[in-house]
């Protein structure tokens, strides 16, 4: 099949290894412009998917919208005069036209990171651990002009470990994403996909993360508490400087709401009478490290103060 693949970040990386180790013509691949950096912003930066596609050879597309301009109109030329037989799509960044996703011979395919029709949207896989899900997985769809709402492909799906971070999740779910793919093009070829309509009364929405969100409430449960730093990277403040936390875990340490219960793990109370203890941080300044050589260079004391 000749394939045009359109995704951004690292996550979208392994399917474009995927295709590049098949049998598939790619024909060009479309990701989001370079991003200015530093402090200055005089720095710009590709995507993940751009430094990729270059070292396989392909040709890249970096247009400012798909759906209006004259980018919309040189893009639709362009896909036009490849007349791919497939598109797939990858946490690109763009919502595709209706023109764009009726283009191709078997249509417009995508693969994402969650088992839908759960949390279709811009952020599954924070939203999962947000809202302390146990299982997520990759779902690979037929493209309609609804968000995320066309017919499922092939689904895979993956236990979260209590402990589990975004991070690692995003890597682990990257991975899944690629052999999803490969599945779904195998399926394709062999016409041997079976799509399934979603059932709308069984979604749920994963909107953008907002940095706000990571403002630590130790009035929350632990299990609360535990699933922000998880899922977004929680801050709350000691002897008045942020620190950022990473890590964590739940304890049955009790203490006052809000306070250091146990100055010797760095635990600190939370609003159901159980603490989250702080396994990895970055105190305001410095650099990310273990709890432990934090508290080799900082004295806690029990019943301190955070927030």
């Amino acid at each position: 099949m000749k394939i045009v693949f359109m995704g951004s970040p690292e996550f979208s990386v392994p399917c474009l290894k995927v295709l590049a180790e098949s049998s598939h013509e790619i024909a060009a691949v479309f990701t989001q412009p370079d991003k200015p950096r530093g402090r200055r912003g005089n720095q710009l930066v590709p995507t993940a998917v751009k430094s990729a596609a270059l070292e396989y050879g392909y040709k890249v597309y970096q247009p400012l919208s798909l759906k209006k301009g004259d980018d919309a109109e040189n893009s639709m030329k362009i896909l036009k005069d490849i007349s791919p037989d497939l598109i797939v799509v990858t946490a690109y960044g763009q919502i595709l036209p209706k023109e764009i996703l009726e283009l191709p011979r078997y249509g417009c395919i995508n693969i994402h990171a969650s088992l839908l029709p759960k949390y279709r949207g811009a952020a599954p896989i924070n939203w999962v651990i947000l809202n302390g899900e146990n299982e997520t997985g990759v779902t690979s769809m037929q493209m309609s002009e609804g968000l995320d709402t066309g017919d499922m492909l092939i689904k895979k799906s993956t236990p979260i470990d209590k402990n589990e971070t975004y991070e690692e999740l995003y890597a682990r779910l990257s991975v899944m994403g690629g052999e999803v793919l490969k599945e779904t093009l195998d399926a394709v070829e062999n016409n041997t996909l079976s799509p399934e309509k979603q059932d709308d009364s069984l979604s749920c929405y994963s909107p953008m993360i907002k940095k706000e969100m990571s403002a630590l409430d130790f009035t929350k449960s632990a299990q609360e508490v535990h699933n922000i730093i998880r899922g977004v990277t929680g801050f709350t403040l000691l002897d008045g400087k942020r620190i950022k936390i990473f890590r964590s875990e739940v304890s049955d340490i009790s203490g006052e709401t809000g306070t250091v219960s146990d100055e010797k793990k760095f635990a600190v109370a939370c609003g159901d009478g159980k603490s989250v203890v702080f396994t990895e941080v970055q105190p305001e300044g410095k650099k990310r490290m273990k709890t432990d050589d934090f508290l080799r260079g900082k004295k806690l004391t029990k019943g301190e103060k955070l927030g």
